[in-house]
C-alpha cells in the first residue's frame, strides 16, 4: 500500500507539473487540452473527498482516470487545432466544466423545448465517460452522485405585470427611499410588483440611483419592478430616448428592470395626444425594444365624455393596458366593469390601476377611499377579467388602504391548480408573456396544462402541468427580459 501511494504521489507530481508547463508553453492549439486536464485533476480531488473509506479503490481509479485523460488529450490534439483561433477559452471553459456565477446562471435563457443541461454544465459528460470506462477496469466503490443542472429561467420573452403592484412617484417619500423598508412592506402586504418612475421632461432619465438600490433588493425577494415615464409626444424622438435609458439602464450589479410602462395622459394635462403621436410613439419604441420586451400602456379611464383620446392607436403596440380607475364620487365595482368593458375590444390582458389617493382636491371625496370600496374595486376588477390590479400611490395609501390590499383575496396566485378563473387567467396571462402561450380563458384547460409542461421542461422542473410551489417561485423569479431591437 505505502509503495503504490508513494509511486502514484510522484508519478501524478511529475505529470501535472508537465501539464502546467505544455499549458503555458506547449504547441498552441494542444494548450487548451492541457487547461481541461488541469480543471479536471481539480474536479477530481474534490472528487477524492468522498472517497476515504476505500483509499485503495480511489488509487487505483485515479491511475486508470489519469490514463483516459492524457489518452483524451492525445487523441483530442487535430479536432483541437482548428480551436485556436477565438474558440480556445469556449472549449477549455466546457471540457473543465466551468460555469458562469451562480447568479448569472439562475438567469440564464433557456431553451422550451429541451431539457439538456446548461453549456457551463458540458464538462460533466466528460468526466463522467471518463469515469465509467475507469470504473469498469478497477471496480471501484460507487462515486458520489453527480449535482444535479441548476434551474434555469426561460427568458424568451419578458413577464408582464400580474397579481398586485403599487406606483412609486417620490422614491424620498416612499418609507423615506429605504430599499429595505419597501421591499419588506411590499412582501407583507402580498405585493408582487412594483412601478418606479425613472423620468422627467425637465430632467430627462432619473431613475439611476433609485433603480441602484431598488433592484437588487426587489429582484432578490422575488419582486419584479417596471419602470414608467410620462411622455408629453411633443418630441416623440426624445421621448423614446427617455424611455430607453430607463430600459437599458444596468445598475453596478447588474439588474435591469422587468418592463416598461409608458403612463400616456390626455391634453388636459399638456400632453400633445394623437392619433399621428401615439402610432409614432409606440411603434418607435416597440422597434427599439423588439417583440419580446413587456410593454404596458397606461391610460386615462375611457369613458362617453372622453372623445378624443386615440385608444387604439395609443394600445396598438403594447401588450398590455393599465387603465387608470379613480372613481371619485362613482361607485367603484361599476367603474371598473364599464372599463373592463369598453377595452375588452382590444384584447389584451387588463391591469388596472385603482384609487389610494386623496380625491378631494380633483373634486371628489375627501380622504384616500374606504376599505370597503377598495375592496369591492378588487372583486369587480377580477371577476370583470383584470388579471392584475395596482394602486396610485405608495406615498398616498394610508393604513387602511394597504390593510384592504393585503386582506383582499382576489389577485392572489397560490400554488397548485388554481381552481378561482380569475387565478386562471392571471397564470395564463403570464405564461403567454413568458412565451408559453395559454388563452385567458379562465379554465385550466389541456392547452394551459401543455402550456405549464413547456415551461417547466425548459426550466428543467420536474413536468407535471401543475403549478406547485417550486414551478410558482420559478414563474415569479425576475430576470433581464430580452431586447431585440428590430431594423
Amino acid at each position: 500500500m505505502h509503495t503504490s501511494t508513494s509511486r502514484l504521489t510522484s508519478l501524478a507530481a511529475r505529470y501535472t507539473t508537465w501539464v502546467r508547463r505544455q499549458a503555458a508553453t506547449g504547441p498552441r492549439h494542444l494548450r487548451v487540452a492541457f487547461e481541461a486536464e488541469l480543471g479536471f485533476q481539480s474536479w477530481w480531488r474534490r472528487s477524492c473527498d468522498h472517497l476515504d473509506r476505500n483509499r485503495q479503490q480511489a488509487i487505483h481509479l485515479a491511475e486508470a482516470l489519469t490514463a483516459a485523460v492524457v489518452a483524451l488529450v492525445l487523441a483530442s490534439s487535430g479536432a483541437l487545432a482548428a480551436a485556436h483561433a477565438g474558440r480556445d477559452r469556449v472549449v477549455v471553459d466546457r471540457l473543465a466544466g466551468a460555469s458562469r456565477p451562480a447568479r448569472l446562471q439562475a438567469l440564464a435563457p433557456a431553451p422550451t423545448t429541451t431539457s439538456e443541461p446548461p453549456a457551463g454544465a458540458a464538462g460533466a459528460p466528460l468526466a463522467a465517460t471518463a469515469a465509467a470506462g475507469a470504473a469498469a477496469a478497477a471496480q471501484p466503490g460507487p462515486l458520489p452522485p453527480p449535482p444535479a443542472p441548476p434551474r434555469s429561467i426561460p427568458a424568451n420573452r419578458g413577464a408582464l405585470p400580474v397579481g398586485k403592484g403599487m406606483w412609486i412617484w417620490q422614491p424620498d417619500r416612499t418609507e423615506g427611499g429605504n430599499a429595505a423598508a419597501i421591499v419588506a412592506r411590499a412582501k407583507a402586504n402580498g405585493l408582487t410588483h412594483l412601478y418606479v418612475r425613472t423620468g422627467d421632461y425637465r430632467k430627462g432619465f432619473i431613475g439611476g440611483d433609485f433603480l441602484n438600490r431598488i433592484l437588487p433588493a426587489a429582484h432578490a425577494a422575488g419582486l419584479r419592478v417596471y419602470a414608467w415615464d410620462f411622455p408629453y409626444l411633443d418630441n416623440v424622438g426624445a421621448d423614446i430616448n427617455q424611455a430607453l435609458a430607463a430600459i437599458t439602464y444596468l445598475t453596478p450589479d447588474g439588474h435591469r428592470v422587468d418592463g416598461f410602462v409608458a403612463d400616456i395622459e390626455t391634453t388636459s394635462e399638456k400632453v400633445n395626444i394623437n392619433p399621428g403621436t401615439a402610432t409614432a410613439y409606440g411603434s418607435g419604441l416597440r422597434k427599439a425594444v423588439g417583440p419580446d420586451y413587456p410593454l404596458v400602456a397606461c391610460v386615462p379611464r375611457p369613458n362617453p365624455r372622453l372623445v378624443n383620446y386615440p385608444f387604439a392607436e395609443v394600445v396598438a403596440s403594447f401588450d398590455a393596458i393599465a387603465p387608470m380607475v379613480y372613481w371619485m364620487h362613482d361607485d367603484p365595482a361599476l367603474a371598473i366593469t364599464d372599463v373592463m368593458a369598453r377595452l375588452a375590444p382590444f384584447g389584451k390582458p387588463v391591469i388596472p390601476v385603482g384609487q389610494a389617493y386623496d380625491g378631494g382636491p380633483e373634486g371628489g371625496p375627501p380622504g384616500v377611499p374606504p376599505r370597503a370600496q377598495l375592496l369591492e374595486f378588487m372583486q369587480a376588477a377580477e371577476q370583470a377579467g383584470a388579471v392584475g390590479v395596482s394602486w396610485w400611490s405608495w406615498q398616498h395609501a394610508d393604513q387602511q388602504a394597504w390593510d384592504a390590499v393585503r386582506d383582499a383575496p382576489q389577485f392572489l396566485l397560490p400554488p397548485s391548480p388554481a381552481v378561482e378563473p380569475g387565478q386562471i387567467r392571471a397564470y395564463q396571462t403570464l405564461l403567454t408573456s413568458l412565451g408559453f402561450a395559454a388563452a385567458r380563458t379562465g379554465v385550466w384547460d389541456p392547452a394551459t396544462v401543455a402550456a405549464v409542461q413547456a415551461y417547466q421542461r425548459a426550466a428543467r422542473l420536474p413536468v407535471s402541468g401543475i403549478v406547485d410551489e417550486e414551478t410558482r417561485a420559478t414563474l415569479f423569479t425576475p430576470f433581464p427580459p430580452p431586447i431585440r431591437p428590430q431594423p
